[in-house]
């Protein structure tokens, strides 16, 4: 199979689909990979680097789109990759579709076959190819918490952590799941006062085992909430449904309330975002003010730090990517439900019922889809 690598062209976008170390695999496995030009240069690889593990280099996306069989990227394909897509063509990314019907339509319209990366699930039912940017993305929101608390980004100008005599910030997180956890990790570390919210009791076990009298993890209900979210310095929203939309649990009256100067991170707006007020914003421009509160709300938090997320990504996505090209993509979907899970749309037909409820369009299931 001959598998395609474009350039990212998402703002601020330096990660890439694959490193060398998982081009030379697919060679190995009797593979071509061509990659687009500088495609690797954010991450400190060069042509030369990818040429040496066997690939060969296209001066453009266009040449990579109209040769391959696979294209293998890391974020959504915007709408002029999604023109260049054609009917029998493999994506294999990151679709975030419940949220984007334009894109949910143009990738109807192409006849591609898109298997998107956030809901291919393990033999556990986990989320394999979400989990490493989710521990990234979860670190990451403390980190840039921390700076829009900052008086300079028109935060209250709290020290996260505090000082001898100083109480620390608050920080509330709403979901314990991977990037509450690990935004848990981060906060800890520096010091601030953790609470977690969640709905699910083994998560609230699960968090209390781990972290101890360190954090406080409260069952979610709308009064918690509300109290929790109010008090709170810095708010995290780490919310998930695998493929819809994310709810919005956090209301315009509820920042409104909130103290001047206080902080969310909403590290679900891939899917729509957890809170009201939000809407993407990029790492050149990156917060807002609603109600004197600072809305960080990046789409892409994961590609500020590129090279860690481009090797934690690739370490995940190889084994697919060696199996869909190994076996083609129908027998690899047909014997890997978990993988077949991930395939949201096909021949022109919505395969992800999260999505067609989000966007209300008809939908038949994937192995229905995968039999025509």
């Amino acid at each position: 199979m001959l598998i395609g690598i474009p350039k990212e062209i998402k703002n601020h976008e330096y990660r890439v689909g694959m490193v060398p170390a998982s081009v030379r695999e697919l060679i190995e496995n009797n593979h071509e990979v061509i990659i687009e030009t500088n495609a690797g240069i954010g991450i400190g690889f060069s042509d030369q680097d990818y040429i040496a593990a066997g690939a060969s280099i296209e001066d453009t996306a266009a040449a990579i789109f109209a040769k391959a069989d696979m294209i293998v990227k890391v974020k959504e394909p915007l709408a002029v990759e999604r023109a260049m897509l054609r009917q029998g063509q493999i994506l294999f990314t990151y679709l975030h579709l419940a949220p984007d019907l334009p894109q949910t339509l143009d990738l109807i319209d192409s006849k591609a076959i898109c298997i998107a990366y956030e809901t291919v699930i393990d033999t556990q039912g986990r989320l394999p190819l979400l989990a490493p940017m989710s521990e990234v993305a979860g670190r990451m929101a403390i980190q840039a918490g921390a700076q829009t608390l900052e008086k300079s980004n028109q935060g209250s100008g709290m020290l996260l952590g505090g000082v001898p005599g100083v109480a620390p910030a608050k920080v509330v997180i709403i979901g314990g799941g991977m990037v509450g956890n690990n935004a848990a990790q981060m906060a800890v570390g520096l010091g601030a006062d953790v609470t977690i919210l969640d709905r699910n009791i083994d998560t609230l076990r699960s968090l209390n085992i781990q972290f101890g009298s360190k954090v406080k993890v409260i069952y979610s209900t709308l009064d918690v909430l509300e109290a929790e979210v109010l008090a709170a310095d810095l708010v995290i929203g780490a919310v998930l449904i695998p493929g819809a939309a994310a709810p919005k649990l956090v209301t315009r009256d509820h920042i409104s309330k909130m103290k001047p100067g206080s902080a969310i991170v909403d590290v679900a707006i891939d899917q729509g975002g957890c809170f009201e007020t939000s809407h993407a914003t990029t790492h050149q421009d990156p917060t807002y003010i609603v109600d004197e509160v600072v809305h960080y709300c990046v789409a892409n938090m994961p590609g500020a730090v590129a090279k860690t997320s481009t090797f934690a990504l690739n370490n995940a996505t190889l084994p697919y990517i060696i199996k869909l090209a190994n076996l083609g993509y129908k027998k690899a979907l047909e014997n890997d439900q978990g993988l077949l899970e991930g395939l949201n749309v096909i021949n022109g037909k919505l395969t992800c019922k999260s999505v067609a409820e989000a966007h209300n369009l008809p939908y038949v299931t994937a192995k229905t889809a995968l039999a025509i």
